[in-house]
C-alpha cells in the first residue's frame, strides 16, 4: 500500500504546483512598450494594455507584429517559467506510469 499512498503525494504535489502556475506571470512589451502583455504559468493571458501614444493607428500592420511578438514571446516566457516549476516533480510521475 506505499505505493498508493506516494501516488496519491504526487497528485496533490502536481495539483498544488499547478495552482501555483496560476499565480506565476511573465510580463513582456513590444515596439518599446506601445504593447504589454502578462501570461500566466498556465499559459493564459492575465492582462493586455496598449500606450495609444506610441502606436500609430495610421500603421495598424505594426500594432499587429507587435501584439504577436508579445504574445509569442510571452507565451515562451511563461512555457519556461512552467517548465523550471513542474521540473522537480517529473522525476516522479514516472513511478505512477504515466
Amino acid at each position: 500500500m506505499a505505493g498508493m499512498k506516494d501516488q496519491m503525494a504526487m497528485v496533490m504535489k502536481l495539483k498544488k504546483a499547478q495552482k501555483e502556475l496560476a499565480k506565476e506571470v511573465v510580463e513582456v512589451e513590444a515596439g518599446d512598450g506601445a504593447v504589454v502583455i502578462q501570461i500566466n504559468g498556465e499559459m493564459k493571458i492575465v492582462d493586455v494594455k496598449l500606450d495609444s501614444e506610441l502606436i500609430d493607428f495610421d500603421n495598424i500592420s505594426e500594432l499587429e507584429g507587435w501584439i504577436k511578438a508579445a504574445v509569442r514571446d510571452g507565451l515562451k516566457e511563461a512555457q519556461e517559467v512552467a517548465a523550471e516549476k513542474m521540473k522537480p516533480l517529473m522525476g516522479g510521475l514516472g513511478s505512477l506510469g504515466l
